[in-house]
């Protein structure tokens, strides 16, 4: 396997809510939405390969651990929301994905314009429930060489761990990565892991819907899915979105390729228009349940999704 490169979804709002440089970020936020450096105002191309089939990207799903079924219909649902806008009009999942799918290659190929569940599988603890991000990779891997799923070069492997497992920097900073691994010998694939926050680290991971331990006080936001599956959903859309325009480290990123800003991270903590520091930004809310999101999806769902890098307008993008 290849060396392993950190591709750590940080969420710096949480962690600058408790210190005090956040108020100089802050007002570097009220010029320009993002974080990125003002020297180059935007995400730079590094002249490698994107997920760019025409086909849309394939997703294959590793459930480790326990998943309650309402969990379970929650993040199909936001898969199958990719291609459904569902019943209502107005933001929706796949309007989302319409700003990353403007993210090009150099031969000019935009990346798939869609995202597919292909194929899901059940892994009750069989490595136990301590693991390393090594393990993950290795785990996808037999799950390729043993043919249950197969080798994609433009899909992604997405292993989903329950909430009474612990991996390898999850919760210490990170709510989840991707990275990519040589199947075969000759064929670079994509996987990814998202944690369930609800134990571990909800204010960290499920931000705004609980809060962080060293934060403003206030409640918190209302979860329209629960607030761990809500947290992995925010958490999965970047991760996505990152795997999309920059499976290998050589596609849209800035900084350290080992660490970078990507098509959502450059955007922490921003969700609907008017975001600041503490404050996720102007959101629908369901007059019944109370709860708050920005984007309608399949089977009458709703969901929170991240504002994106627009390479058009360089500028963080809300969806509307």
């Amino acid at each position: 396997m290849s060396t392993m490169f950190l591709r750590s979804l940080l969420l710096p709002l949480i962690c600058v809510l408790a210190l005090a440089t956040w108020s100089h970020g802050l007002s570097r936020g009220q010029q320009r939405p993002s974080s990125l450096d003002a020297a180059s105002n935007t995400l730079q191309y590094h002249g490698g390969p994107l997920l760019t089939k025409p086909n849309g990207i394939n997703v294959y799903l590793i459930w480790y651990g326990g998943f309650s079924l309402k969990d379970r219909n929650s993040i199909t649902d936001f898969f199958a929301s990719f291609a459904s806008p569902g019943r209502r009009q107005g933001p929706s999942v796949s309007t989302w994905w319409r700003t990353i799918s403007t993210y090009k290659d150099k031969t000019g190929k935009p990346v798939s314009d869609t995202v597919r569940l292909v194929k899901q599988v059940g892994d009750v603890y069989s490595s136990g429930k301590t693991l390393k991000r090594a393990q993950l990779a290795n785990f996808v891997k037999s799950k390729i060489e043993s043919k249950i799923f197969p080798l994609d070069p433009n899909g992604i492997y997405l292993v989903l761990t329950a909430k009474d497992v612990t991996v390898e920097r999850f919760c210490m900073g990170s709510c989840g990565f991707h990275d990519s691994i040589l199947v075969g010998g000759s064929t670079r694939v994509v996987f990814a892991h998202v944690g369930d926050p609800t134990v571990q680290c909800p204010g960290l991971c499920a931000w705004p819907y609980a809060l962080p331990a060293y934060g403003p006080p206030g409640p918190a936001l209302v979860a329209p899915n629960g607030i761990g599956t809500d947290g992995m959903i925010i958490n999965m859309a970047t991760l996505l979105a990152g795997a999309a325009t920059n499976p290998f480290k050589t596609g849209y990123f800035q900084g350290d390729a080992l660490a970078p800003l990507e098509a959502v991270t450059a955007c922490p903590g921003i969700f609907g228009a008017g975001a600041y520091p503490g404050y996720p930004g102007a959101l629908l809310v369901d007059k019944m349940s109370k709860a708050s999101y920005n984007a309608y999806g399949a089977n009458g769902r709703k969901f929170l999704l991240p504002a994106t890098w627009d390479l058009i307008r360089l500028n963080c993008k809300v969806i509307t």
